[in-house]
């Protein structure tokens, strides 16, 4: 009798194995409607980033007040007394008193203002393109934990049919333990490992949480809704991938990081015209009406008199002030032309990182998929044998079973850091 019932907890308990190992190799899958809703996700999120409103702001800034700077300066109005005489301050006494009014305009110097406004669109630009970086650190962390999300939902699964698996069979224990068919060590036993698995989905739902609210930054309240039943397809990066390429400095140059540095260059290369333009020398014109009400010595009225001027600096002693500010730009120029280039490789060896991350993620799972989960059911199966033939121990067969379990847990684990492999490809290499 109580052998009947243990096999019978058995064959019910292998039924259960079998299938939770055949929904781990199916899942998750590669649908196209579960990837549609990760990118509209995406592009609600991008679409509603207020860092995106802020960039916006700033560049929009940055090119009106290029427009202010490159504006010729505001006149000046010259006002005031000439030639009055301190004995009697009168203003009909001396021909040489008047009233004097005047303008004076200044002017830039050489083409400063316009290389002004030129440098102040390509600052504008460059922020502009940060938009661009933006857009693909959203899509990287939403894929992230999109793709942790799909993890933990299978994850959770594997371990709920893992539960089920010993429910089962504490009940039947528990049964004929009632009758005196069963030992109680091999019941406590089984409700110990269920009370584990019980801690095992509470940690898992715990991280699920966590991952759904640091999810709500970009999607508010529907972060909550957000179910993953598959992974990314990665058709862009794949197609790129497939032509095998050494090197990817040319993919690179139409990454926004760079595209940044590069307009960081152009703005640079603008200050050296500009430090240039401070050898010309600066113009300005004043235009001055003196008015007179006093006589000439023979009685006739002194005539108003009319001043004209043109100003002109003279840069004469450039060593300390116009070829210092010409080497800076230079040094300016030379900094952000390193900068880029130490950023291409930087990029370019993150890049042959992740990309041997996959490779050996790859090699990795297809040795769990082919082996490593064949051996761990074979032994479990044959403790199961063994415990029918009473030749091994219940606690001998729990632990081929967890380990059966962990094993399984560890392919999803590195099915979903193949996926994360190919997120930091797609970023690196603007291929999502």
């Amino acid at each position: 009798m109580y052998n009947n019932k243990i096999y019978r907890a058995l064959g019910i308990v292998s039924l259960i194995g079998f299938a939770a190992s055949s929904w781990a190799n199916a899942y998750p899958g590669n649908g196209p409607s579960e990837s549609a809703t990760l990118n509209s996700l995406i592009n609600w999120a991008i679409e509603h980033d207020v860092a995106q409103q802020k960039i916006q702001f700033q560049a929009d800034a940055i090119s009106e007040m290029g427009i202010a700077n490159s504006q010729l300066m505001d006149p000046k109005m010259k006002v005031g007394i000439g030639g009055l005489p301190v004995d009697s301050f009168a203003f009909d006494e001396d021909p040489m008193t008047n009233i004097s009014v005047g303008l004076m305009q200044q002017f830039g110097r050489g083409n400063s203002l316009s290389l002004q406004q030129k440098q102040s669109q390509q600052q504008a630009g460059s922020v502009r393109k940060q938009a661009d970086i933006r857009k693909l650190d959203v899509t990287k962390v939403i894929t992230n934990t999109w793709i942790e999300l799909a993890y933990l939902d299978q994850s959770q699964q594997l371990i709920k049919q893992n539960q089920d698996l010993f429910r089962e069979l504490t009940r039947y224990l528990s049964t004929n333990y009632g009758v005196g068919a069963s030992q109680a060590q091999d019941l406590i036993q089984a409700e110990l490992q269920v009370n584990k698995i019980d801690d095992q989905l509470q940690s898992n739902q715990q991280m699920q949480q966590r991952l759904r609210a640091q999810l709500s930054e970009w999607l508010g309240e529907q972060a909550w809704q957000v179910k993953p039943k598959a992974y990314p397809q990665w058709q862009a990066l794949n197609t790129y991938l497939a032509a095998s390429p050494d090197n990817h400095y040319q993919q690179l140059a139409s990454h926004p990081n760079i595209q940044v540095a590069d307009e960081l260059i152009k703005s640079n290369e603008t200050g050296i015209e500009l430090a240039n333009e401070s050898y010309q020398p600066q113009f300005g014109i004043e235009v001055m009406y003196a008015h007179r009400q006093a006589n000439r010595m023979d009685g006739s009225a002194a005539p108003d008199l009319v001043s004209a001027y043109v100003t002109m600096d003279l840069p004469l002693f450039t060593e300390k002030r116009q070829d210092k500010k010409l080497s800076a730009a230079q040094h300016q120029v030379g900094a952000s032309r390193t900068q880029r280039d130490l950023m291409l490789r930087q990029m370019h060896a993150q890049i042959s990182a992740a990309t041997i991350d996959r490779d050996n993620t790859q090699q990795r799972l297809e040795r769990y998929r082919s082996t490593l989960l064949k051996q761990a059911k074979e032994k479990t199966q044959a403790v199961e044998r063994g415990y029918q033939n009473n030749t091994s121990q219940l606690d001998e067969y729990i632990r081929a079973a967890s380990e059966e379990l962990v094993i399984e847990l560890e392919q999803a684990r590195l099915a979903a850091d193949l996926q994360q492999a190919n997120n930091n490809l797609a970023y690196l290499l603007n291929k999502y």
